[in-house]
């Protein structure tokens, strides 16, 4: 098992931050804090989580800069793309405080019973599995709806993002959210099981590789816990005959290179009609030859390294 995780710069790879993982005790505490914090929260009425929420997304909007370079310094995004990311998140953020109320209400069902309704109840302990890639949103689309909800969260994010992953946790303080409702995990992968098979952990969600999914799923399975999985792709971008070829090319270009081309939803395999192949080939290969490479913190770059 590794003993730290590491902040590295894939532009320079310049190492720029470092820490510990946690110990066993550590961790346990942790999960039985977020389990303690969960017996308060699940009452917390929706007006007051709503507050918070907005608040978060006042956060993440007010300091969208730092948020973007850090995010754009460990996995190597353009920073352009980091601060669309952030806003993305705070948009979340003020949707679901505005809408959760609602969205959650509970619905009476018309049967022949003397009542029959679905109602939406907390479950306890989230873990959350989230992937370098979308560093800031993977966790945020899974944090914002479990927490409106009631439920607590555990984070355990990829390995090279440590800092993003502290920033993240830092937010939810800040917008006032009670300690142990959100709480970033620094963690080897291998001490994920220990996370899932605890009986104060009701459920987890991973965005990940198939491997990493089939693991995750059996584990919890064996469990008997709910788990929701989001996997990679292998995603056809389909041009017929009657396509406007350069439109469809430039669509093609950002499906295919957005985020360096390491998205889950990137067009992997290009299914061109055969009447206008060399043509959208053409087009294609002259978008590819405009992208500028480069540092990724500069606006004018358009793809940064591979992570």
């Amino acid at each position: 098992m590794i003993k730290k995780l590491f902040s590295i710069n894939p532009a320079t790879e310049e190492i720029f931050g470092q820490f510990l993982i946690l110990t066993e005790d550590e961790l346990e505490n942790k999960i039985n804090l977020g389990h303690e914090a969960f017996k308060k929260w699940k009452k917390v009425p929706f007006s007051e989580k709503k507050d918070l929420m907005k608040r978060a997304g006042k956060i993440l909007l007010r300091d969208k800069e730092k948020f973007a370079k850090t995010i754009t310094l460990e996995m190597g995004k353009t920073i352009r793309e980091s601060l669309m990311e952030v806003e993305k998140c705070a948009t979340l953020c003020e949707f679901l405080a505005g809408n959760a109320e609602a969205i959650l209400k509970k619905e009476i069902i018309k049967t022949e019973a003397t009542e029959s309704y679905v109602r939406f109840e907390p479950l306890g302990i989230i873990f959350a599995i989230m992937p370098w890639n979308y560093p800031f949103w993977q966790v945020f689309r899974a944090a914002v709806p479990t927490l409106m909800v009631g439920n607590t969260m555990l984070l355990k994010h990829a390995s090279n993002v440590p800092q993003t992953s502290q920033l993240i946790e830092k937010i939810f303080l800040e917008a006032g959210f009670p300690k142990g409702v959100f709480q970033n995990l620094l963690i080897d992968s291998s001490m994920s099981e220990i996370v899932i098979k605890h009986h104060n952990v009701c459920g987890v969600t991973l965005t990940g590789s198939e491997k990493a999914g089939s693991t995750v799923a059996s584990i919890a399975g064996k469990a008997i816990k709910k788990s929701i999985l989001e996997l990679g792709g292998s995603d056809p971008f389909i041009v017929l005959e009657d396509a406007d070829i350069k439109r469809a090319a430039l669509v093609a270009t950002s499906a295919r290179l957005s985020v360096t081309g390491q998205v889950c939803i990137a067009a992997k395999r290009f299914i061109i009609h055969e009447k206008i192949a060399p043509q959208f080939i053409q087009e294609l290969t002259k978008n590819f030859k405009t992208i500028k490479m480069g540092n990724p913190l500069l606006r004018d770059i358009d793809m940064g390294p591979l992570s």
